[in-house]
C-alpha cells in the first residue's frame, strides 16, 4: 500500500482505536500531517465511552500539539476513513459509516473485508514504525521534525515496554533515525504511573502462580498499561527461584503480556512467540519480550478455557515437549542421518573495508538479531538468500567463494544494513553486495526434527538454534561437532540429498 494512492480522497477521517494510547496517538498524528502538506482535508477522531485522561497522554497532546478529536454518537464520514493502530469493525474500535475504508495497522489480521485498502504489519513492534515507514516511502523528511518525531519515538517507547520488546529491525531503525525531544520523553515517562496502577501492581504481585518443577510464574494483573505488565515482570524475575514469568492482563480486543527469563535454556522472545502462536504476535530479546493475544482467535481455538489454564497448560506443554542439544560434548548417531550436499546458490558477500576504515565499530542489523562487531582489513560480510548474515576473514572467503560479475539482489523480508555506532549513520548492505558462488562440495548429515530441539552451538554456548518440528537437525560431515539447524523452508532451497537428480 502507498499513501499517495489514498491522496485521491479530499476529505480523510483518520480514527484510532477507543481508548487510545501513545501509538495510536502518534500515527494518527503522523498521517493528519501527511495528508495536509498534501492539500488535502484530514480529521484526526477517537470515540468510546470516555475520553483521554492518563497524565502522560494529556501531556503528549498537550506538548506535542496532536490535533485529535473526541466525538461521540452515530457518525457517517464521506471521502475516506482510515483507521489507525486498529481495524475497522474490530471489537476495540467504534464503528463509524464510511464511504471508503482503509486499515493501517500493527496488530493480527481480524477484520477488514470492508477495507478498499489494508497495510497490516503484525511483525512490528509499533503502527508508529509502520506510519513512519509508509511516510518514508513517499519522500517524507523526518530530520528536522523533532516533535512528530518526538511524537513516533513515544509511540514506539510506550508500546515496546520501553524498548525492551523490540524484535524487528524495522522498529531499530525508526528509533535511530528519528529526531527526538528527549527531555519531553524524560517528562512522559515520569507522568506514567498512577496511585491506581501502583495499586494494580501490588496486588498482582501476591497473586503469583510458581510452578516449581519448571521454576516459572504466572501472574494475572488488573487492566493496566502495557508499561505496567513490564515493571510487575521485571520485579518477578528478581525472585531467586523463578527462572521465567508471564505477567498478561485482558484488554478490550484479546491479552497483553510480559515475559521475562533468566536462563540461557529459555529465551524470552521465543517463549513470547509460543505463547502467541497462530492467536496473536509475541518477540523481543533473549531475557525481555512481549506480546499479544487476540481474544477473537483465542476464543475460536480455546473456547471455553480460562486464561490462566491456557498459560499454565502452553507453559507446561513448552518446557514438556524440548529436547536441548549441547554441540561441543555431544557426538550425534549419523546412522540414521541421510546425506546432503548444499546447492552451489549464489550468496551475497560485502568486503567490510569497502565501507568504512578498519576499526570502526558497527552493528550489523538483521532479521535475527543485531550484530555487534569492529571493521577488519580482511572481513568479509555474507549474506545469505533470506538475509541471514555472518561475518568471515578474507583468506576463508578465498578458499570457499568464487566472486561473480553481478550483483546480489537479496530476496529477504529485510535487506541487512551496516550502523556506524560512532556516527550513528546506517548504511544498507544490499548497496554494496556483490554476488559469489561456493567453490567447494559442502556435505553435511541432516534428519527431520520430529520434535522440538534447542541446540547450544559449539561456537555459541550460550545461545541457542530453536530447530521445530519440520526442520532439519545437521551436522557438517568433516566435523562431528559441527551441529546446528536449519530451517525447513531454507534447507529445500539450498540442500539436495546425495544420489538424487
Amino acid at each position: 500500500m502507498r499513501l499517495k494512492e489514498l491522496e485521491a480522497f479530499e476529505d480523510i477521517t483518520i480514527q484510532c482505536h477507543d481508548n487510545p494510547d501513545a501509538d495510536a496517538l502518534a500515527s494518527g498524528c503522523a498521517l493528519y500531517r501527511y495528508f495536509e502538506s498534501k492539500g488535502r482535508r484530514p480529521r484526526f477522531i477517537y470515540a468510546g465511552r470516555s475520553q483521554i485522561q492518563k497524565s502522560n497522554l494529556v501531556l503528549m497532546i498537550e506538548r506535542l500539539h496532536i490535533p485529535v478529536e473526541y466525538v461521540q454518537g452515530p457518525q457517517r464520514f464521506d471521502g475516506l476513513l482510515i483507521t489507525v493502530d486498529c481495524q475497522y469493525g474490530a471489537g476495540n474500535v467504534t464503528r463509524f459509516e464510511a464511504g471508503q475504508v482503509a486499515v493501517i495497522d500493527h496488530h493480527q489480521p481480524e477484520t477488514t473485508g470492508a477495507a478498499v485498502t489494508a497495510e497490516i504489519c503484525p511483525e512490528l513492534g509499533s503502527c508508529a514504525t509502520l506510519v513512519w515507514q509508509l511516510m518514508r516511502r513517499e519522500g517524507w523528511d523526518f530530520s528536522g521534525d523533532a516533535q512528530l518525531g518526538t511524537a513516533l519515538y513515544y509511540g514506539l517507547y510506550t508500546d515496546t515496554n520501553q524498548f525492551s520488546e523490540l524484535h524487528n529491525p524495522l522498529d531499530r531503525d525508526m528509533r535511530e533515525a528519528l529526531p527526538c525531544n528527549q527531555s519531553l520523553i524524560t517528562l512522559f515517562r515520569n507522568s506514567n504511573l498512577s496511585l491506581k496502577e501502583l495499586e494494580i501492581a501490588g496486588i498482582a504481585l501476591i497473586r503469583c502462580t510458581f510452578n516449581a518443577s519448571h521454576g516459572y510464574a504466572i501472574i494475572h494483573a488488573q487492566p493496566c498499561d502495557p508499561n505496567i505488565l513490564g515493571l510487575i515482570s521485571d520485579l518477578v524475575i528478581q525472585v531467586d527461584s523463578i527462572l521465567t514469568c508471564v505477567v498478561y492482563n485482558e484488554l478490550a480486543d484479546g491479552y497483553k503480556l510480559s515475559v521475562r527469563s533468566c536462563c540461557v535454556e529459555v529465551q524470552a522472545s521465543e517463549l513470547a512467540a509460543y505463547l502467541t502462536e497462530d492467536i496473536g504476535s509475541g518477540g523481543g530479546h533473549l531475557d525481555k519480550a512481549g506480546g499479544f493475544i487476540s481474544s477473537k482467535k483465542y476464543g475460536q481455538k480455546y473456547p471455553g478455557l480460562h486464561p490462566e489454564g491456557y498459560f499454565s497448560q502452553r507453559m507446561n506443554e513448552y518446557f514438556d515437549s524440548v529436547d536441548f542439544l549441547y554441540a561441543a560434548n555431544h557426538t550425534l548417531d549419523l546412522t540414521s542421518m541421510k546425506q546432503y550436499r548444499k546447492k552451489k546458490l549464489p550468496v551475497g558477500f560485502v568486503r567490510g573495508a569497502d565501507v568504512l576504515s578498519a576499526g570502526t565499530p558497527v552493528t550489523i542489523r538483521t532479521l535475527e538479531g543485531d550484530i555487534d562487531t569492529c571493521i577488519q582489513p580482511d572481513m568479509y560480510i555474507m549474506i545469505g538468500i533470506r538475509g541471514e548474515v555472518y561475518p568471515i576473514k578474507k583468506d576463508k572467503f578465498d578458499r570457499s567463494y568464487q566472486p561473480l560479475a553481478q550483483r546480489f539482489v537479496s530476496q529477504a523480508v529485510y535487506v541487512p544494513t551496516l550502523k556506524n555506532r560512532q556516527t550513528g549513520a546506517s548504511i544498507p548492505l544490499g548497496e554494496y553486495a556483490q554476488a559469489c558462488l561456493p567453490k567447494q562440495e559442502t556435505l553435511i548429515r541432516a534428519q527431520k526434527l520430529e520434535k522440538t530441539v534447542k541446540v547450544f552451538t559449539a561456537w555459541d554456548e550460550e545461545k541457542y538454534m530453536l530447530g521445530r518440528p519440520g526442520d532439519f537437525l545437521a551436522v557438517r560431515c568433516d566435523d562431528p561437532h559441527d551441529v546446528y539447524v536449519i530451517e525447513r523452508d531454507i534447507f529445500s532451497e539450498t540442500y539436495e540429498e546425495l544420489g538424487k537428480p
